[in-house]
């Protein structure tokens, strides 16, 4: 009985962001569980990557080149997607960037736009094109990837533009799962700790932050982005069906002290 509740046979899922990192491994664990997976991603060369990583291990999914910073894109993106796949079940909003720490007072009008663009005008651009679909059928769930950063502000690194934006997605979150709950569709994020990816080895050998990244997490330890997928796994399937408007903190512990 339960386990059945994870099977999303029959379904269509898209992954922004999917082509790495916590985004491919969110894209790998919906295809276990039955969904048929398209990948989207800004870098077609990314995206290429790990549809054939995902091939390797027995998974054919699709690809798709998307720009979340652009509606028009986005539009036309979801549009082409509908058409193809019949419809898109469960949206993953994993895209996102976070750039190299910049003390608030020098963080100049670019920098700001260019994360806000990314991490939090990119998800609503997505959340609103997939749902007014998922509004349409009455079904649909959407899962939202925030950051740890959205509830506590980090340190020693100064990042507020990017704190701010995961702040704003986790709002957002809770926003579109009241607005939209009563029409059949589910909305909600995941906060994940700092995760080891190729983008964040780098950092574990910077004495400045990770061992005091390691002292305030109870785990003492980073997280996997199997770890964030398993999460995702939950909340896109039926195992999770009373829940909307939720920011499920996976932190290690961070923020429990």
């Amino acid at each position: 009985m339960y386990m059945k509740k994870y099977d999303l046979g029959g379904r269509v899922a898209v992954v922004t962001g999917g082509g790495r990192g916590i985004g491919l491994a969110c894209a790998r664990a919906l295809a276990e569980a039955g969904a048929s997976v398209v990948i989207a991603d800004i870098d077609s060369e990314v995206g290429a990557a790990g549809q054939k990583a995902l091939a390797e291990t027995g998974f054919d999914v699709d690809l798709a080149e998307l720009d979340v910073r652009s509606p028009e894109q986005v539009t036309a993106t979801v549009d082409r997607l509908e058409k193809k796949h019949g419809s898109v079940d469960i949206v993953v909003c994993s895209a996102g960037i976070a750039p190299t720490n910049t003390p608030a007072e020098t963080v100049t009008d670019e920098r700001w736009l260019e994360v806000m663009n990314v991490n939090l005008n990119g998800v609503f651009w997505c959340c609103r094109e997939f749902g007014k679909k998922m509004l349409e059928r009455g079904k649909g769930a959407i899962v939202n990837i925030g950051s740890m950063s959205g509830v506590i502000s980090n340190k020693p690194q100064e990042q507020c533009y990017y704190n701010a934006s995961k702040a704003g997605v986790h709002h957002l979150t809770k926003s579109l799962a009241g607005e939209w709950a009563s029409r059949g569709v589910r909305v909600n994020a995941v906060a994940p700790t700092y995760i080891e990816t190729d983008l964040t080895r780098d950092l574990m050998d910077d004495q400045s932050m990770y061992p005091m990244w390691m002292e305030s997490t109870p785990m003492h330890r980073m997280g996997q982005p199997e770890e964030i997928a398993s999460v995702v796994l939950f909340l896109a399937s039926d195992a999770s069906s009373l829940l909307t408007g939720s920011v499920i903190l996976a932190d290690g512990g961070y923020t429990c002290w």
